[in-house]
């Protein structure tokens, strides 16, 4: 099955994970990339406060179409309990061109998590998710085994 991975990320941990995923599927990978400037603190407090009153964003152009892929890979970093605004943004412009979804999240809120605003923008079955890889686990490359837990599963489904 042709697999497309999309991710956004802000610090480079989210795309370590999708990156991580490609390989190991042999799938696209498409690089979500917002046109408002989200670097350093400014950019982290604005984040988690567009995340919370669940704002959209407008995107730079997509590389790759959804609709040309039966599965497709979700990943986002969590900010402040939720999923972060480029994904929220690609996902309400695409969501009808999803065939089959898996969803991952990173980032350390411990209360709420990006996969459930995300399942709750798709209102589709998915397929699989991998919640909250953790940026210490990220960052001490110590999250292997999750992902391939999470890749696993997914070839399971593309059987």
């Amino acid at each position: 099955m042709k697999t497309l991975i999309v991710y956004y990320s802000r610090t480079g941990r989210t795309k370590k994970i999708a990156e991580k995923i490609q390989s190991a599927l042999d799938g696209d990978i498409d690089r979500i990339q917002d046109t408002k400037n989200r670097e350093g603190i400014l950019g982290w407090l604005s984040a988690g406060r567009d995340a919370e009153i669940k704002v959209t964003t407008k995107l730079k152009d997509v590389q790759l179409n959804p609709s040309n892929y039966e599965v497709i890979i979700i990943g986002s970093p969590t900010w402040n309990g939720h999923v972060s605004v480029p994904i929220r943004s690609y996902i309400l412009l695409h969501q009808e061109d999803f065939a089959n979804v898996a969803l991952f999240s990173t980032g350390d809120v411990d209360k709420l998590d990006a996969i459930d605003d995300m399942k709750e923008m798709l209102k589709k079955k998915v397929l699989i998710s991998m919640h909250l890889i953790r940026e210490k686990e990220i960052d001490n490359n110590k999250y292997n085994e999750k992902v391939e837990n999470f890749v696993d599963k997914i070839k399971s489904f593309m059987l």
